[in-house]
């Protein structure tokens, strides 16, 4: 038999150590159970951050999310309505008037070939709301937009998604100009 040198048996140990760190490294990552798309259903808070051009709000908003609609029982308005009206007291004055404003945002849900996220393709509708303005009530439509998909993530269970107020319409005549309101619900966890 033939004896091995002290360098021979370093390398020979240090093979073996390899071959334990390559093995402990072939493991994937934690084990996480795949997503249903009942999952996602529930009431929610979630952090709201709001971008018109140069001016960014950040706030808490609560949802529900239904089999295909996320449901808003108080929609953020106060930016569509400072668009409309610019003067600081009569926007305000008109949102206190206006009050809670509901609005449905309809999406299609699928599970991802991970299994580990649903994937929402929105289909938004227009909102429609009167704004009150000196004695008289404003027709007012915003066309809303999806450009992304919305994401529940299995993972951490969060939902995320955005959407954008594209153009606003009041009493038939197009805003212009106007500056896009951007609405980024970046994590939203449930009740």
């Amino acid at each position: 038999m033939k004896n091995f040198t002290v360098p021979q048996f370093f390398i020979a140990v240090l093979l073996i150590f390899t071959g334990f760190t390559l093995y402990s490294c072939n493991d994937d990552g934690p084990d996480i159970p795949p997503v249903r798309l009942e999952e996602m259903l529930g009431n929610y808070k979630g952090k709201l951050i709001i971008v018109q051009g140069t001016t960014k709000t950040e706030s808490v908003k609560d949802f529900k999310v239904k089999k295909d609609t996320i449901s808003f029982a108080e929609f953020p308005i106060n930016e569509i309505v400072k668009t409309v009206v610019k003067d600081p007291v009569k926007t305000e004055a008109a949102i206190k008037a206006i009050g809670k404003v509901k609005y449905n945002l309809t999406y299609t849900a699928s599970v991802n070939k991970g299994n580990n996220a649903v994937e929402l393709v929105f289909s938004p509708k227009t909102l429609e709301f009167q704004i009150p303005v000196d004695g008289v009530n404003k027709k007012t439509v915003v066309t809303l937009e999806a450009k992304e998909k919305g994401f529940y993530v299995g993972m951490d269970r969060s939902l995320r998604f955005a959407f954008t107020a594209q153009k606003i319409t009041v009493d038939g005549t197009l805003l212009a100009p106007y500056e896009i309101i951007n609405y980024n619900f970046p994590f939203c966890i449930k009740n």
